[in-house]
């Protein structure tokens, strides 16, 4: 018995029709149409000169880095049918220079908010870092020893609504105090969403996130634990960031930190958190091993 992957036709810009099994992280119909205005935009605002539109379809190219985010596999080992390293990297790394991952990702999350009957920017925030392992290559310079969870790489942090939504993201060297991610978190805060005038932190942020807070007008409440309480206990509204992480670290190439620049694995979570949304706002389900699988007879 094996398991079966349901044929999906790909249309190349050349014109020309190809099909292939589909991948569980592939774009379905209406998630890629949630996205696809922004992506045709950009295409169109970026034609070769010699009026060339590539060899491959913009839905592929947004299929190989989601299938990417999704499995961990290096740039080399994408499947022979999504685009190759060469094409899927030039795109990654565009995106993420000129800022359309997020605008791709602000877009749903907009849509997400909208249809929980709330506005497009929150009032609150919770904040809060991760510090993750690097791979071998990943520079020096840009990695660190988090003492407190003795943790040698990077560190993640996140701002994220009542809804786990992500708001703000920042990489660091994870020798970096949170009191820093923290003051840079609410800098991209404060830039993308006005609205917000409470921000939710852990006890691992001191008075410098608060006082930083309080000069963009943002009331940064630090939420102390009950000693009396032991093992993990979600705190109300702080656990949304909580989640969120265990979310993202479903894509295993977050697992670990694999990008040579910080500004890439920002993007990665924003890819992460464009697909996991994609599929609500579309009804669908992520696959797991307790999902019935089809066989062949």
């Amino acid at each position: 018995m094996r398991n079966l992957r349901v044929p999906q036709t790909v249309v190349c810009w050349g014109g020309g029709v190809s099909e292939r099994k589909s991948y569980p992280s592939d774009l379905s119909d209406g998630q890629w149409s949630l996205i696809e205005p922004v992506i045709t935009a950009w295409k169109h605002r970026h034609r070769s000169v010699s009026g060339h539109q590539g060899a491959y379809a913009m839905r592929e190219i947004v299929n190989a880095i989601l299938y990417q985010g999704r499995t961990g596999c290096q740039w080399a080992y994408l499947p022979h049918d999504l685009p190759p390293k060469s094409a899927t990297y030039y795109y990654f790394a565009a995106w993420r220079d000129d800022g359309t991952d997020q605008v791709v990702h602000e877009l749903l999350r907009c849509q997400v908010r909208e249809r929980a009957r709330r506005l497009e920017d929150p009032t609150l925030v919770v904040l809060d870092t991760q510090s993750v392992h690097v791979a071998a290559g990943v520079p020096s310079s840009t990695t660190g020893r988090d003492p407190a969870k003795r943790v040698p790489g990077r560190k993640r942090g996140l701002a994220v609504d009542v809804l786990g939504l992500i708001i703000a993201v920042t990489v660091v060297a994870a020798s970096t105090h949170d009191n820093a991610a923290g003051i840079a978190l609410l800098d991209r805060v404060a830039e993308h969403a006005t609205t917000v005038c409470k921000a939710l932190v852990d006890q691992g942020f001191k008075n410098a996130v608060v006082a930083h807070g309080s000069l963009l007008g943002i009331d940064v409440e630090i939420v102390e634990r009950n000693p009396q309480e032991t093992g993990f206990v979600p705190q109300r509204k702080r656990w949304r960031v909580e989640q969120t992480y265990g979310i993202l670290i479903l894509h295993r190439r977050l697992v670990r930190d694999y990008e040579h620049r910080t500004a890439s694995s920002a993007s990665r979570v924003h890819w992460a958190m464009t697909q996991v949304m994609a599929r609500r706002l579309t009804g669908a389900n992520t696959p797991t091993w307790r999902d019935p699988q089809t066989v062949a007879v």
